[in-house]
């Protein structure tokens, strides 16, 4: 990859076209199943969104997505407005060839991958072989982007309703195709092990043996806040503002559960990112993990890593609007913060992420913005640089 611009997102979105899972999964075996967009009615007005297992709004609601695509920053004015029929989706936001011209409009050498509609996670369905199948189709599209060009770092998608060792070999073979690490929930699905229990370690296995890390983005579906967002009052713009501001807890959530259940003593390799769940909050882990270590002696409970330790070894977190995290960032880190742009989603600064690039890292040494807007990335997945950055 040839370092041009700068900056690497540790968190961008894939969109897919209307045809991706169709063309992937076996019509005869799936049929009206398979992911695809359909028209249907909302207040009089006609609408496309992905139906998920043959599921409409006419019939039962889960499994339906409502929006045909994530993508108001690549929809002009009014901001923000996102499309309702597939016609107006732009082709930057699915089509790999063309979203390479957003990225150097934006001035972004490479980004990692997360979900955008129809999702990344089909366990819901409770039917083991299409979840498998959907998600094979949902990992071969993205590492047909990289086939386009690598400046795409996808994200695997597992099948939790399967063996962890067949979701091992599903990681192994999507990293061989290209994607760079997997995307987890942060508990597992209803009726499944605790995701510290011996039933997950074939993935934390094969994560750490290839050395990709997992990721835990936004609320990463553990519902914190839960009480918070459910309120009749809000408006649309006002909901989804009190929904997305308590990600930040999520690595409280997670964090003390990887470190205290034993895994990151003994995965002391497995790298772990914490993505749109801001910086700051890491700080605070870093302290507290510490203090119950302490106020415990859970090294005599064979936990004898220190957690800060541990954290400043194995996890990541990712900034993008926050400057009083930027001002922890030594606490944090040097090492352990990356950018990320969020495209092609609400709160990205395309077209002009360097705007707040410039914001956030003001007075910031040279050093330091090479570590934190790209030299971080390149360590985390690996990627292998043909031009250096001078």
């Amino acid at each position: 990859m040839e370092i041009k611009f700068g900056l690497i997102s540790a968190d961008s979105h894939a969109a897919f076209a209307r045809d991706d899972f169709t063309s992937r999964m076996s019509e005869k075996k799936w049929g009206d199943k398979i992911p695809q967009v359909i028209e249907f009615e909302q207040d009089g007005e006609k609408h496309d969104g992905w139906s998920l297992y043959g599921r409409t709004p006419s019939g039962e609601q889960r499994g339906f997505q409502p929006q045909v695509c994530n993508c108001p920053a690549l929809m002009g004015e009014p901001f923000p407005h996102w499309p309702k029929r597939w016609e107006e989706v732009p082709k930057m936001a699915y089509d790999p060839v063309e979203r390479l011209k957003a990225l150097d409009i934006d001035r972004v050498d490479a980004e990692v991958l997360f979900p955008n509609p129809p999702g990344g996670n089909y366990h819901q369905f409770g039917d083991q072989e299409y979840e498998f199948d959907t998600l094979q189709a949902y990992n071969d599209i993205l590492a047909d982007w990289t086939k386009v060009s690598d400046r795409y770092l996808p994200l695997i998608s597992i099948p939790w309703l399967s063996p962890p060792d067949v979701i091992a070999k599903e990681i192994e073979r999507s990293v061989g195709n290209g994607h760079r690490g997997i995307n987890l929930l942060g508990k597992a699905p209803k009726g499944l092990p605790h995701l510290a229990d011996p039933h997950w370690y074939p993935i934390w296995d094969i994560c750490s043996e290839l050395g990709v890390p997992v990721h835990f983005h936004g609320s990463a579906g553990i519902g914190v806040g839960d009480t918070a967002k459910a309120w009749d009052g809000y408006s649309k713009r006002q909901a989804h503002s009190a929904s997305t501001s308590t990600s930040a807890v999520t690595p409280a959530q997670i964090v003390p559960q990887l470190i205290f259940t034993g895994v990151t003593e003994r995965y002391p390799n497995l790298k772990v990112v914490f993505a749109e769940a801001g910086i700051g909050g890491l700080n605070y882990l870093i302290n507290t993990c510490d203090h119950v270590w302490e106020l415990h002696h859970l090294w005599t409970e064979g936990l004898t890593t220190r957690p800060s330790e541990v954290i400043r070894r194995q996890m990541f977190v990712n900034f993008w609007f926050e400057e009083e995290g930027i001002k922890l960032r030594h606490d944090i880190g040097i090492d352990n913060i990356m950018w990320e742009a969020d495209f092609p989603h609400v709160a990205s600064y395309y077209p002009d992420s360097w705007g707040s690039v410039e914001r956030v890292l003001k007075g910031v040494p040279e050093d330091e913005r090479r570590k934190l807007l790209y030299e971080n990335a390149l360590r985390v997945y690996q990627i292998k640089v043909s031009v250096p950055a001078e």
